[in-house]
């Protein structure tokens, strides 16, 4: 049977402001992610933090027209979460936020074969706590991973948060950043040096995502970090790269039962590239798709398979 996904996190309202027009888009990291992998075909369920007003029905009708499961309580906050996206010229999103964050009553671990967490859902308290406690019960459970997904409006300093992204990165399986999201957490240090430290601590593979450059990725106890490139996109706008990659990168996993069960933890702790590869490279299709699109666009199979070929 295939492994049931707890996504852990913010779904938020997105108002994207670019040059010359706004708009407004359904968003969030770990919403984005249970679309993705729903989209995928993947079993999953959201627990998030909405409300029942006009912006919660449209997050709750995305979330459930996708197949994704939304757990009891995620409808419960006195207003729903928005999000302010400043486009560049060149499409690039920055973030401002009106939001708190609290977690209803999380579902029971072992209900699930895998859990995805990350962003401020990690940092921003009062829920902060509360997932890293989830994330350490799953592991008697299932698996783990985690996407660092930096929030600077959010997280103030990196010396305010590091030592929690530490700490889920320990709890995880799989450990995903991207370079924007290492130079702001550790500044001075390379890219390398931080994947080789992660890796160290606990999750069997560290995957650093690099825009139009690709990714880089480490498994735990191979010396060599490995680069894929991205292949050329035209790009419309970012928003929801990188919870598309982790959507890719996920779905391959558990397709090829890397995740999904604490054996499988075994069988990604002896992984070799291989095994790993093709999951990574279904999460630079996923991604290059979604930013040909505007907003957080989730691709199907059978587009991932179409832009394959």
């Amino acid at each position: 049977m295939t492994a049931r996904v707890l996504s852990v996190g913010e779904a938020v309202f997105d108002i994207v402001i670019g040059p010359d027009s706004t708009s407004e888009h359904i968003g969030g990291s770990m919403l984005n992610v249970a679309v993705g992998l729903a989209t995928l075909g993947q079993p999953v369920s959201l627990c998030s933090w909405w409300a029942h007003d006009p912006h919660g029905e449209v997050l709750a009708q995305y979330a459930r027209q996708a197949g994704v499961e939304i757990t009891p309580g995620t409808e419960t906050a006195t207003s729903t979460p928005v999000a302010h996206a400043r486009l560049d010229a060149d499409g690039v999103a920055s973030y401002e936020f009106d939001l708190t964050w609290a977690v209803p009553l999380p579902p029971e671990p072992s209900r699930f074969g895998h859990l995805h967490t990350g962003s401020f859902a990690v940092t921003l308290e009062p829920g902060g706590s509360t997932v890293l406690e989830l994330a350490r019960r799953m592991r008697h459970h299932g698996t783990v991973s985690y996407d660092a997904n930096i929030r600077p409006a959010l997280m103030k300093t990196p010396a305010v948060v590091r030592d929690r992204v530490e700490a889920m990165v320990r709890a995880a399986d799989l450990a995903k950043a991207s370079e924007e999201d290492l130079d702001w957490l550790y500044p001075g240090s390379t890219i390398s040096e931080v994947m080789h430290t992660w890796a160290k601590t606990g999750p069997a593979l560290v995957v650093i995502t690099r825009g139009p450059q690709g990714v880089s990725a480490l498994l735990a106890g191979h010396p060599e970090i490995v680069h894929l490139p991205q292949r050329p996109v035209a790009v419309v706008d970012t928003v929801g790269a990188g919870d598309s990659f982790m959507a890719g990168l996920l779905s391959g996993l558990l397709d090829s039962e890397l995740l999904g069960s604490v054996s499988a933890r075994s069988r990604l702790c002896g992984a070799d590239w291989s095994q790993v590869r093709p999951a990574l490279q279904r999460g630079l299709l996923t991604s290059a798709l979604t930013v040909g699109h505007s907003g957080s666009y989730a691709p199907s199979l059978d587009e991932v398979a179409a832009t394959a070929r």
